[in-house]
Parts: structure tokens; C-alpha cells; sequence
């Protein structure tokens, strides 16, 4: 069973930046997709990035492309987001999720989940 935690969440001024992580303990072969996404009050759970985890593909939805970067570090089980740019429309809980096939956008595909980290931008 993968476990996930996040971290490196916090209130930023517009245009400032942030960098999430995420340690997946017990990580397998068996997860194939991570990916962040994101939740903000009222509003459903939405893609913001995805990575695969055997070879270096990676997606992003366009309200997040050429500011977000999402990458992994196999030797440390860890998920990054780098956030640049930022904006207050960015804000909202970010979690990191794993699943075993294919990457998907839709959080309903995603049965493992991280607890969050809190983005707020003023």
C-alpha cells in the first residue's frame, strides 16, 4: 500500500513562488502515474499535473503550463511541484496521488491520496 505525504505548502504575495513535495512510502513498481491536483473551496478536485513514473513524460493543464514544473526523484520516492508565477487563483489544497496505469486528469481514477498541503496566494 502506497502512502503519500505532502508537504511544503504557505502563503505567498502574487508572483511569488512555492515548491511541493511528496514522499510516497512503500512506492512499487506497481504505481505507474503520479500526479497533483487540486481542490479549492466549492470547486471540484482538478489536474494540475502528472508525471510518469518509468521514463520522464509529464502533462500539465494549461491554467498551470510554463509555471508549474512537476518532477520526481526515484532514488528518494519524492514528487515535486515547482510553482512559479503564482497567482491567487492558484489557491486551494494541492495533493499528490498515485495510481497504477496510465495518468488520468480525473481525481475519481486515483485510489491513493495524499492529506494536502495549503497554497494561498494574495
Amino acid at each position: 500500500h502506497v502512502q503519500l505525504v505532502e508537504s511544503g505548502g504557505g502563503s505567498v504575495q502574487a508572483g511569488g513562488s512555492l515548491a511541493l513535495s511528496c514522499v510516497a512510502a512503500k512506492l512499487t513498481y506497481s504505481s505507474n502515474c503520479m500526479g497533483w491536483f487540486r481542490q479549492a473551496p466549492g470547486k471540484e478536485r482538478e489536474g494540475v499535473a502528472a508525471i510518469l513514473l518509468r521514463g520522464d513524460d509529464t502533462a500539465y493543464a494549461d491554467a498551470v503550463k510554463s509555471r508549474f514544473t512537476i518532477s520526481k526523484d526515484s532514488a528518494k520516492n519524492t514528487l515535486y511541484l515547482q510553482m512559479n508565477s503564482l497567482k491567487p487563483e492558484d489557491t486551494a489544497m494541492y495533493y499528490c496521488a498515485a495510481r497504477p496505469s496510465r495518468c488520468d486528469w480525473s481525481a475519481y481514477q486515483y485510489s491513493t491520496w495524499g492529506q494536502g498541503t495549503q497554497v494561498t496566494v494574495s
